[in-house]
């Protein structure tokens, strides 16, 4: 009986495991996107200042947020710290910005502005709370040299403003 058990044991240990993969699959469609409805510009209202204000020759971006999950995501939206490009430059560059909801398409969710916070210095997070759609601005004012007002060199300048959708 032994030497059975022993056999028995030998044979099971060698003998090939057969095993097979069961995959999972599925498709998630996103729940949130980002469409840029308006690009901004720089106007240059003044030698040492770059703005994206219409009455300085600017234009404002602005950008569409549509989510179909209520409670589901923030919508953080950044304004420009430096320039991505532009001429060399010899002194240095303030940045302030300011981040509005523009319009919603529902009432529900008027008090989107006044929820919002402030994650960091140039960035304004709203909690997307109904469903829909809601357009923000994002204006941009660049200052160059500080109190010295030193002019901006001549040349292209782009600011790229950051959008996302932040699971909450």
């Amino acid at each position: 009986m032994k030497n059975f058990i022993v056999t028995l044991s030998l044979m099971l240990a060698f003998s090939p495991v057969l095993a097979e993969n069961i995959y999972i699959n599925g498709d998630v469609a996103s729940r949130c996107s980002i469409v840029e409805d308006t690009a901004g510009r720089w106007g240059n209202p003044s030698a040492n200042v770059l703005t994206t204000l219409p009455a300085s020759g600017g234009q404002v971006p602005v950008i569409r947020f549509d989510y179909s999950l209520a409670n589901a995501f923030y919508a953080s939206i950044s304004t420009p710290i430096s320039f991505s490009t532009s001429p060399s430059l010899s002194d240095s560059t303030v940045f302030t910005g300011v981040v509005a909801v523009t319009q919603t398409s529902s009432s529900d969710m008027s008090g989107y502005q006044a929820a919002s916070t402030t994650p960091a210095a140039n960035t304004r997070q709203y909690a997307l709370t109904v469903a829909g759609t809601t357009w923000f601005s994002a204006t941009s004012v660049a200052t160059h040299g500080g109190g010295n007002s030193t002019p901006f060199p001549s040349g292209s300048y782009t600011g790229i403003v950051v959008a996302s959708c932040i699971a909450m």
